[in-house]
């Protein structure tokens, strides 16, 4: 590999290798080609450890840089479309979306990541379900097919050491850990994490789902805090962390990821999760090894993790009933709460119901359903909602037994859930509808309980396929309350008192403000600190309400209703209260997940409802939502600055299958052009993390930055078109106004239009010609067959340049722009 650029073979493979000679690593003065080398050599070791494993990358196309200035670097979910044909992949199903991701199953994958920087590969606990031959483009047609995942087959806890602590506490915390393990059969094996902390892993037969494994190791970690407070930590909150050590139990989570045995590390140095024996971990000058060390290492065959995995390491799982994970998560000896060993059994009794009120670390209502022998249980933070129509955030915690409907009382500190708990109210439950994602039922309390001595009706709603979120709502259609329909009850119900009652919610702007837009810019024009940066998407504008009756109203920028056209957004009305004003863009996807503007154009154009709604069916869109302008509960929120805007969304609205709120793209400006690109994005826009919503003006607090050059353009004209175009146009005659701010000639546009552009387009220009021409510097051969028109219709296109006398250089029309208001 001494050249700069050459074509192998790896395991019968050809890959195209560039820049062999480029510096990854400016403190070792490691390359691109040294990389490689260490990825073929460690393949044999490391391969066992991702095979079947969906592949998260991290990449660093410049290297992770140096201790004092380091790069930033991007992870990559969906396979790269330069990819070689002959990596393997399969889909996995996400919530409102398919990722394609690579297997790593020989040599050439391993040489391909190296190849595109890809240091840092992360993979799940679990593998894809097995009976599904993995996807090749080069054999086969189609799709990659989209596979389930496995229960996981192995635990893993990272041990993360705090300020003031370091690697040989994190040896002794793993030693702790160690003993836990062997207690319950698992015996563990210790990964230096090639970072700051240490890796443990203990291998599963997988009997046990994610969510149970990631029960199994919150407890352990959780009573390990409990007999060293001094040195373990098992929150999340970083600020607890300082002279401990985190043990984060959250890697078995089935939506996380751990940096693979033998990946590198994107660090100043090249260094890797390195398997270790339990001999190195009792070494008090232990330190974590680098690339070089590790093929050594492998050199003299030693691999603490060779055959990890196999039945022998498998510890088989206990068989599982619904209460399994909430006896993982209590000790009988230290709680007075109700934990059953036998398995549930269901009863034949009617079903009933309670909520108790819990003084936990944030108060929140613990509301149980009886259903299949235990009472499915969601924490609601602010309590039931007794308003019709009203609908609050509902997080579905454990299913617990039935005897805890009797339970009142004072949870010690240190165990989960510890505070107190009181009855709010009980009763029974008609359960009106119980499926996938929803469950209707009436409730029946006490005459004096907290819902008011009168039957409920709520609806509780499931926010995410795979999540936890759910709203509880108070149905608009309420049943009559029948004399003593209560049910009786010994011990005395909580008073309805201890509710408190909502404020008079604010009512809905309107009309709703025009939206705030931003200005065109470059990356100059980014100075100082105190900017965020999000993704720019190629859609339309949209200020979206959720009105009374679950009724929801989208307007565009200029004012136009689109509650019509896009009728799969209603679904906001499930996620966001009664009173929300929203800002964000509508966006139609293509079968690569990115936005389509053609796609979305075709769609918006549709205003009869049997098509719009057949074309919601089968293109529907998506509202990425970046702001939230008004609440019922906080009134207009305009003069609030952004990051605090955006802290009220985050808590306000739940993702949904056609509403999203991305995730910003940080803080470095580098960092943020270089994932929008990789995404293919259009750009991005920069916003001011202090500056309030300015409706309806263009402000330099937010900024647009995009890929291309675009130049936003007024059409004057167009030539007669001849051929196939003679019942349309040859081209546009296109004005621009520059920084003097009169209009001028800008050039003509021929390429990039649809026949749909055409069509829409001429039949727009036939309505606003006129005999003159705005402009009075367009040159006689533009000007010799031209027709005029006001310059009303305003649009967008890509350009290779501006001339100095303001004309555009090939020029391609992009779309039709919406007047501001």
């Amino acid at each position: 590999m001494a050249r700069s650029q050459q074509t192998v073979t790896v395991g019968g493979r050809r890959l195209k290798l560039t820049n062999l000679d480029k510096v990854l690593f400016p403190e070792t003065g490691t390359t691109k080609a040294e990389v490689i080398e260490y990825l073929q050599t460690v393949a044999p070791a490391m391969l066992p450890h991702l095979r079947g494993r969906p592949v998260t990358r991290k990449r660093w196309p410049d290297g992770p840089g140096t201790t004092d200035e380091p790069k930033d670097a991007f992870f990559r979910k969906n396979l790269e479309d330069s990819a070689p044909d002959w990596v393997p992949r399969l889909g996995m199903q996400h919530s409102d979306h398919v990722n394609i991701y690579p297997l790593a199953d020989s040599e050439a994958v391993l040489a391909w990541f190296g190849q595109v920087a890809a240091l840092e590969l992360h993979v799940p606990q679990w593998r894809f379900a097995g009976g599904v031959a993995p996807f090749l483009p080069a054999q086969s047609k189609g799709e990659p097919p989209v596979v389930e995942q496995q229960n996981p087959d192995r635990l893993v806890l990272d041990l993360d050491p705090g300020p003031g602590t370091g690697l040989t506490d994190c040896a002794q915390v793993a030693r702790w850990c160690r003993e836990v393990l062997d207690d319950m059969g698992l015996p563990s094996i210790p990964v230096t994490s090639g970072s700051k902390g240490i890796h443990l892993y203990a291998a599963l037969d997988g009997s046990y789902s994610s969510e149970q494994v990631s029960q199994v190791a919150k407890e352990l970690a959780r009573s390990l805090e409990e007999d060293h407070p001094q040195q373990v930590v098992s929150r999340m909150k970083k600020t607890a962390r300082k002279g401990k050590v985190f043990i984060d139990w959250s890697q078995n989570n089935a939506n996380k990821t751990t940096v693979a045995p033998y990946s590198l590390r994107g660090r100043p140095q090249p260094w890797i999760a390195a398997p270790r024996t339990w001999e190195e971990l009792a070494d008090p000058e232990l330190a974590q090894l680098s690339f070089r060390e590790v093929m050594d290492r492998l050199d003299s065959d030693i691999d603490p993790l060779k055959n990890f995995g196999t039945n022998d390491d498998a510890a088989p799982s206990p068989s599982a009933d619904a209460l399994t994970r909430y006896r993982s998560m209590r000790d009988a000896a230290k709680t007075p709460e109700p934990v059953p060993a036998a398995a549930p059994t269901a009863r034949e009794e009617v079903p009933i119901f309670v909520i108790q009120e819990h003084h936990a670390s944030r108060l929140h209502y613990d509301t149980r359903l009886e259903r299949d022998g235990v009472l499915v249980s969601w924490a609601v933070p602010k309590g039931p909602p007794l308003r019709q129509g009203a609908q609050r955030l509902a997080v579905q915690t454990e299913d617990h037994p039935v005897e805890y409907a009797e339970f009142e009382g004072s949870i010690p500190k240190g165990e989960y859930g510890a505070g107190e708990v009181s009855i709010w109210d009980h009763g029974t439950a008609e359960i009106e509808k119980w499926e996938q994602g929803k469950v209707v039922c009436v409730l029946h309390g006490q005459p004096e309980g907290g819902l008011g001595g009168k039957p409920r009706r709520y609806a509780l709603v499931q926010t995410d396929d795979q999540g936890k979120d759910w709203l509880i709502r108070l149905t608009k259609d309420q049943p009559r309350a029948a004399k003593n329909s209560a049910p009786k009850k010994n011990s005395a119900p909580k008073p309805a008192g201890t509710q408190k009652t909502s404020p008079e919610p604010a009512p809905l702007p309107d009309p709703l403000p025009a939206p705030m837009l931003a200005t065109l810019g470059q990356e100059k024009d980014i100075r100082g600190k105190g900017w965020v940066f999000e993704a720019k998407w190629d859609g339309y504008r949209m200020i979206s309400a959720v009105h009374a009756q679950n009724r929801v109203e989208l307007r565009s920028r200029n004012g136009k209703d689109y509650t019509g056209v896009f009728h799969e957004l209603a679904e906001l009305a499930q996620l966001a209260p009664e009173g929300t004003v929203l800002d964000g863009e509508v966006v139609a996807l293509n079968a690569a997940h990115r936005p389509d503007f053609g796609r979305l154009q075709q769609r918006g154009r549709l205003t009869k409802k049997r098509e719009a709604e057949r074309a919601a069916e089968r293109s529907p869109v998506h509202y990425m939502v970046f702001d939230v302008l008004h609440t019922a509960e906080h009134g207009d929120l305009t003069e609030l600055p952004y990051r605090k805007r955006r802290e009220i969304l985050s808590d306000l609205l739940g993702s949904g299958t056609r509403v999203q709120v991305p995730d910003d793209l940080g803080q470095k400006l580098e960092h943020a052009l270089e994932v929008s690109e990789e995404l293919k994005l259009e750009g991005i826009i920069a916003k001011r993390a202090e500056s309030p919503y300015r409706p309806q003006r263009r402000s330099d607090d937010w900024i647009k930055i995009k890929h291309d050059h675009h130049a936003d353009v007024v059409i004057i004209g167009y030539r007669r078109g001849k051929g196939s175009r003679a019942g349309t146009f040859g081209s546009l005659l296109l004005g621009i106004t520059p920084q003097d701010g009169e209009l001028s000639y800008a050039g003509r546009v021929g390429t990039g239009f649809s026949e749909a552009d055409l069509t829409e387009l001429r039949r727009q220009l036939d309505t606003i010609t006129r005999k003159t021409p705005p402009v009075d510097d367009v040159p006689d051969g533009d000007a010799s067959d031209a027709v005029w028109v006001t310059p009303k219709l305003q649009a967008e296109v890509r350009h290779a340049g501006i001339t100095r006398d303001h004309r555009l250089r090939q020029p391609s029309w992009r779309r039709l722009l919406e007047p501001d208001r």
